[in-house]
């Protein structure tokens, strides 16, 4: 870390100019760039922000997983997951029936 230090993210530091006017400017750009690295986590961290993108990718791995790069569907795939959910929902049903009979 001593070969890092005074660095940002790995950059080499500039050397500071001698110039007064010009240490004030790039203060005031490092100021700027700072703000606005705050204000893209402040928006990543949000909730609204964080379920967007988790919606989003839930919809691209659905996608992914139902249709071929060329936007056919995956037939294979989409009946093995309508299969599925017909013996969950048969179990369910058998289920619910075999404790409706119990409780009489």
């Amino acid at each position: 870390m001593a070969s890092d230090e005074g660095t940002t993210a790995g950059k080499q530091a500039a050397p500071l100019p001698g110039d007064p006017a010009a240490i004030e400017a790039l203060i005031a750009q490092r100021r700027s760039e700072l703000a606005a690295t705050i204000d893209e986590l402040v928006i990543r961290a949000h909730p609204k922000e964080i379920a967007r993108r988790s919606a989003a990718d839930a919809r691209q791995r659905v996608q992914t997983f139902a249709t071929t790069d060329d936007g056919r569907p995956r037939t294979e795939r989409l009946a093995a997951v309508a299969a599925a959910v017909v013996a969950l929902l048969g179990m369910l049903l058998v289920l619910r029936r075999r404790s409706g009979a119990r409780s009489r």
